[in-house]
């Protein structure tokens, strides 16, 4: 008799009580997509739409057993790195993924939250570089976090391009360096390919607050699509357009006083088993 496995997604990252973004805006991303969704809880923030007024780490010794719970179970098609806020976690994540790496590994470098905080402490954006790059399949930086890997400011598509060679020359096999932040009506992403090739994506700003989460969507989009037998650069253009149609779903919904979360489930998917046609 044959069976199926669930394309599976490992996200790795911090909670966030408010439950637009890290691991919470994860899992009803990867869900949403038709994934099965696992967990590595890296830190508890205290978080609502207003903003980010404490974080808990968790110990690395669990954040490790948590990971290795699912390796040598629950497999993962993907892995997405979110969070990791403290040069010991990166160490110990790195460590516990040495034996996995032919796994997509997807990282997104969260340092700062869209509300401006800090997220991360000074010692751990090194760590990154020198640990999770290298076995890292995609770094998705924003803007800001963009800035700080490659040392130069940035004020438009031109400086971006310059910003994302210096973050490939980092060691990364490929980055998309998301323009978000970018001022004007026009918004364009730029995906630097192992090749030396790179790629714009456009989309139209849309008029609303209610964009929490918007970075940790993408990337657990990313590696929900590669779950799914999608190729990398694929993948990078369908989950623009669902982060894109998720926060034009949710633009005119109130949630909390500030800054609101995307609509996750504007079209849900039925959990797939034939997603990535794989016989066990």
């Amino acid at each position: 008799m044959k069976s199926y496995k669930y394309p599976s997604v490992l996200t790795i990252a911090g909670s966030d009580s408010g439950g637009g973004a890290g691991i919470q805006g994860d899992v009803k991303t990867i869900s949403s997509l038709g994934c099965y969704a696992t967990t590595a809880i890296t830190a508890i923030t205290v978080q609502n739409t207003m903003g980010t007024t404490g974080i808990h780490s968790i110990p690395s010794v669990i954040v490790k057993e948590q990971i290795e719970a699912i390796l040598t179970d629950i497999t993962p098609d993907t892995i997405k790195i979110g969070m990791v806020h403290s040069l010991q976690l990166v160490e110990t994540i790195a460590q516990a993924l040495r034996l996995y790496t032919h796994i997509p590994i997807l990282l997104d470098p969260v340092m700062v939250a869209s509300s401006g905080d800090k997220l991360i402490e000074n010692n751990t954006v090194s760590g990154m570089i020198n640990h999770l790059f290298p076995i890292s399949a995609l770094v998705t930086p924003n803007l800001d976090e963009a800035a700080i890997l490659a040392g130069i400011p940035i004020h438009n598509v031109a400086t971006m391009r310059t910003a994302g060679i210096k973050i490939m020359d980092l060691g990364c096999k490929a980055v998309l360096l998301k323009g978000g932040h970018m001022k004007g009506d026009k918004l364009t992403s730029l995906y630097f390919s192992a090749d030396g090739g790179i790629e714009e994506f456009h989309s139209d700003r849309v008029d609303t607050n209610n964009t929490h989460g918007t970075g940790c969507t993408l990337s657990s989009a990313i590696a929900s699509y590669i779950a799914l037998g999608m190729k990398l650069r694929d993948a990078v253009a369908y989950a623009q357009n669902y982060v894109n149609q998720a926060i034009i779903n949710g633009r005119d919904t109130k949630t909390g006083k500030g800054n609101g979360p995307l609509n996750h489930f504007f079209n849900p998917q039925i959990l797939s088993n034939k997603g990535v046609s794989r016989i066990l």
